[in-house]
C-alpha cells in the first residue's frame, strides 16, 4: 500500500510535459471552472479504489463533489502558470464530515486528507528536484502547521501545509487566498517563477474512513 500511494505522488509530480495557455497573458487564469460545468484538463490518478469525483448543483452553483470510502485517487491538472503574472491561487472549498482524530498524518499510515490542493513544480529530467505544496483540511494538525510528506521522505521537497483543521466547521464553505509565489520562497527559499500543474484529492485509505468534500473554481490572479 505504501509503495501504491509513493506512485501516486510519483505520478503526478514527475509525469509533467510544459504547456502555456494563452489565457496567463490576462489578469485571471482559470485552472478549474467547475462552476461551468467543466472538467476540461483534469486527468485522474488512482492507486487505491477510486474517490468519486463529479459536478453538481450544490446550493445553487456547480461544484466539484469529492466522495471517498476507503480510496484514494486524485484529479490532476497540467497547467504551466507564470506566477510573476498571477501569483495568487483562489478556491473555496468545503467537507461534510471529518476522518477523525486518531491517525497521525505525518506518518504514512495516517497520510489521509478530507481534501487538499497541491501545486506542483517540476524538476523535469531531475525528478529528485520536483517540488510541492500540498494545502491541506487536517483532521489532527492545527492550522498553520508545516511539515515534510511521509510519503516524499524529510527531504523538505513536498510540503504540508495545515490551511484547515478539525477547528473549522463541517458544512460551511470557506473560500482561499494564498500567494504561491511568497508561499514557494518561504518554504524553499527560491524565487520560483513557474509551477506547472495543480492536483486535488480528497482521500480516506489509510484511515479505513469515509469523507465527503466540495471543491468550488480555483484560479490564479495578480492580486
Amino acid at each position: 500500500m505504501y509503495l501504491l500511494k509513493s506512485w501516486l505522488i510519483l505520478s503526478i509530480l514527475f509525469s509533467i510535459s510544459y504547456s502555456v495557455n494563452a489565457e496567463m497573458e490576462t489578469q485571471k487564469f482559470i485552472v478549474g471552472s467547475f462552476s461551468s460545468g467543466s472538467l476540461e484538463h483534469w486527468e485522474s490518478r488512482e492507486f487505491k479504489g477510486v474517490t468519486n469525483y463529479k459536478l453538481v448543483d450544490l446550493g445553487g452553483s456547480r461544484v466539484l463533489k469529492a466522495e471517498s470510502a476507503m480510496s484514494a485517487s486524485g484529479l490532476f491538472n497540467e497547467q504551466r502558470i507564470d506566477l510573476h503574472k498571477t501569483p495568487f491561487m483562489n478556491w473555496r472549498w468545503h467537507i461534510e464530515n471529518r476522518l477523525g482524530n486518531t491517525h497521525n498524518e505525518q506518518e504514512k499510515s495516517g497520510d489521509d486528507y478530507a481534501a487538499r490542493v497541491y501545486v506542483i513544480v517540476s524538476g523535469g529530467a531531475a525528478f529528485w528536484q520536483t517540488k510541492a505544496l500540498n494545502y491541506v483540511w487536517s483532521s489532527t494538525s492545527p492550522t498553520g502547521k508545516v511539515w515534510p510528506n511521509a510519503y516524499a521522505g524529510a527531504n523538505g521537497e513536498m510540503t504540508m501545509i495545515a490551511l484547515r483543521s478539525s477547528s473549522d466547521q463541517t458544512g460551511t464553505w470557506y473560500s482561499e487566498k494564498r500567494n504561491i509565489l511568497a508561499d514557494l520562497k518561504h518554504q524553499f527559499g527560491e524565487d520560483i517563477q513557474y509551477i506547472d500543474a495543480i492536483a486535488i484529492m480528497s482521500d480516506s485509505d489509510d484511515s479505513q474512513g469515509h469523507v465527503t468534500a466540495y471543491y468550488g473554481d480555483i484560479y490564479f490572479t495578480k492580486s
